[in-house]
């Protein structure tokens, strides 16, 4: 549930800011949306209705092989898993686009620097319901530690069994927190009211965090104190698998591992070979 509602504050999200950017355009615009779920459908075509512009859904991701959907729309709007890069930018750009909307906050897999030399306008959603993310990162520790997600198999096998479900207490654990954006500093607040000792690391520090005790650290002391790390950063170059086998080494035993940005913040292999 925390998912879907997730999603639809980015899909009502998404409406509000690609109507803005039309509005401020003053023009009518015909508008491609790629990925679309029904929670998308649903919120943009109210706001489409609402300023008069006509949004055409696909269920396909865009990518090198589905741009040449986009003829005859002078906007796409588009998704994480929607392919940006140059060679789509150019081919949209062959189709008379010029404006890509992301309904999301996160922009890694769009080429800027392409989409400025083609003079084609990027739009994003800068802030979408941190909280319900927040909350929902907290509900993965929750169900992580006191193994919710096994319990739950063992009760309907009839298993009443509390052998390996017993977790540990979040109060007095440190948890270390990666990232303190808007989501980031929500995490911290919930995390504050369990009783946890925080410690964050970012290069951008957040007075809200620091007002409520949480402390930040250099990246490689905080993988070292924690008894939890929870990642809350945009995937970027210096991002990219941050979460390595150098990192996961440096990391406390039984250490729990939430991430819910991009996945490729984490290197999975290493992750696997550490949980081995």
């Amino acid at each position: 549930m925390i998912r879907i509602i997730e999603a639809q504050g980015r899909a009502r999200s998404a409406g509000d800011n690609m109507r803005k950017a039309l509005w401020k355009a003053g023009t009518y615009m015909k508008v491609a949306v790629f990925s679309t779920k029904s929670y998308d459908r649903y919120f943009l075509e109210k706001a489409a209705e609402r300023y008069g512009q006509e949004l055409t859904f696909f269920e396909e991701r865009l990518n090198g092989n589905s741009a040449f959907m986009a003829e005859g729309f002078e906007g796409v709007c588009v998704f994480v898993n929607d392919r940006v890069d140059r060679e789509v930018l150019e081919a949209l750009r062959e189709k008379g686009v010029h404006l890509v909307a992301l309904r999301c906050a996160g922009f890694n897999n769009v080429d800027l620097a392409a989409a400025a030399e083609l003079d084609i306008a990027v739009v994003r959603v800068p802030a979408y319901s941190p909280y319900s993310v927040a909350e929902h990162a907290v509900a993965l520790m929750m169900s992580l530690n006191r193994q919710v997600h096994r319990a739950h198999n063992r009760v309907r096998e009839g298993n009443f069994s509390l052998d390996g479900l017993l977790g540990f207490e979040l109060h007095g654990c440190t948890v270390g927190i990666i990232g303190t954006g808007r989501i980031g500093t929500a995490v911290a607040q919930i995390l504050k009211g369990f009783g946890c000792v925080l410690v964050a690391s970012d290069p951008k520090q957040s007075e809200k965090c620091e007002e409520i005790g949480l402390r930040y650290v250099e990246l490689e002391e905080l993988l070292k104190e924690s008894d939890v790390v929870t990642l809350h950063c945009p995937l970027m170059p210096e991002t990219h698998h941050l979460i390595n086998e150098e990192a996961i080494e440096e990391m406390k035993d039984g250490v729990m591992l939430i991430n819910t940005s991009r996945g490729a913040i984490v290197d999975t292999r290493a992750v696997i070979r550490g949980l081995k």
